[in-house]
């Protein structure tokens, strides 16, 4: 795999929004700093095995969000104007929603994700 893209059968979310968190991710945690080239549309579609609008409509709204810029003829790239440490929050509030989901799950008391949170930020 070219671009290291990993799909859930068993996400609910479309595939352009699971596209869309894979980039916002990798941007996220400096994989792909700002101006960043990134695939191409059918270059992505293809590596990935679905249909070019799928791509499309993920680089759409990436844009819309303001996390990469599309210009014709040559390509799509991470803004770099980029308001990073906003996705990065961002990015850390979802990964707390679903640690606290779990931890829901597995009845873990509230001291102890506490702890834990505390734990690895030493």
């Amino acid at each position: 795999m070219k671009f290291g893209f990993v799909f859930s059968q068993t996400d609910n979310s479309p595939m352009y929004q699971q596209i869309m968190e894979q980039i916002k991710q990798r941007v996220a945690v400096g994989d792909w700093p700002p101006n960043t080239p990134l695939p191409s549309i059918r270059e992505l579609a293809t590596e990935i095995k679905v249909s070019i609008i799928t791509v499309k409509r993920a680089y759409l709204e990436l844009e819309r969000e303001g996390i990469i810029v599309t210009q014709q003829g040559k390509g799509s790239w991470v803004n770099d104007t980029l308001d990073l440490k906003a996705i990065q929050r961002k990015e850390l509030l979802h990964h707390l929603e679903q640690a606290g989901k779990l931890a829901n799950t597995l009845a873990v008391p509230v001291d102890e994700i506490l702890r834990l949170i505390k734990q690895y930020r030493e």
